[in-house]
């Protein structure tokens, strides 16, 4: 299964538009949260992704919640937040929302480490792990040099393993990524990132 991925696409145009032609060679398209800015322009945001075909799994960002998501959703779009689905053979598990709580504010959609620890607990076995915060250690560091992941997240990944575990967020760490165990752990941010996967 070729896979194309995402994160933090805010509303930009033109990385939409690359998305979009990018899609067509992708057997699913995932992407990892904050489609629009601060609660605003979501609608607008998903129409931009309305030309892909493939089928989409989403989480929700720390800029828009999972029930704005839901109602804004295309119809080859599933939203995940606590929740899995499959693609062919491959496991999806998803979870969204900035974690641990972030520093912005009321708009913000946030967890605690304690809420995000009991949903991902939700899930037994993945393939591929769909967060929008990446886990304490990896890709997480802010452009002043802090590591600012989520300690449940990192959590279950080291327990479930799944193959990938797909994140953004992290503006300054977009692009990057690592392992933990065998998982391999990517800060997609708003370009084309292939990956294959063979459950």
């Amino acid at each position: 299964m070729k896979i194309l991925a995402f994160s933090d696409l805010h509303l930009a145009r033109a990385r939409a538009a690359d998305l979009v032609t990018a899609s067509a060679e992708a057997d699913l398209v995932i992407g990892a949260g904050d489609f629009c800015n601060r609660r605003q322009g979501l609608a607008e945001a998903i129409d931009l992704l309305r030309a892909i075909t493939a089928p989409m799994v989403v989480v929700p960002g720390n800029a828009e919640s999972a029930p704005e998501l839901r109602a804004a959703a295309l119809p080859n779009m599933t939203v995940l937040h606590g929740n899995s689905t499959q693609i062919g053979n491959t496991r999806l598990f998803g979870l969204g929302y900035g974690v641990p709580e972030t520093p912005f504010g009321a708009w913000s959609c946030d967890l605690s480490e304690e809420r995000a620890h009991d949903m991902l607990a939700a899930c037994a076995a993945a393939d591929i792990l769909i967060l929008h915060s990446p886990p304490k250690g990896v890709a997480d560091v802010t452009s002043v040099g802090q590591s600012v992941g989520s300690t449940a997240i990192r959590d279950a990944i080291e327990r479930l393993q799944p193959t990938y575990a797909f994140c953004g967020h992290i503006h300054d760490s977009w692009g990057k990524g690592g392992l933990i165990g065998a998982t391999r752990v990517v800060n997609l941010g708003p370009t084309i990132n292939w990956f294959e996967i063979t459950p």
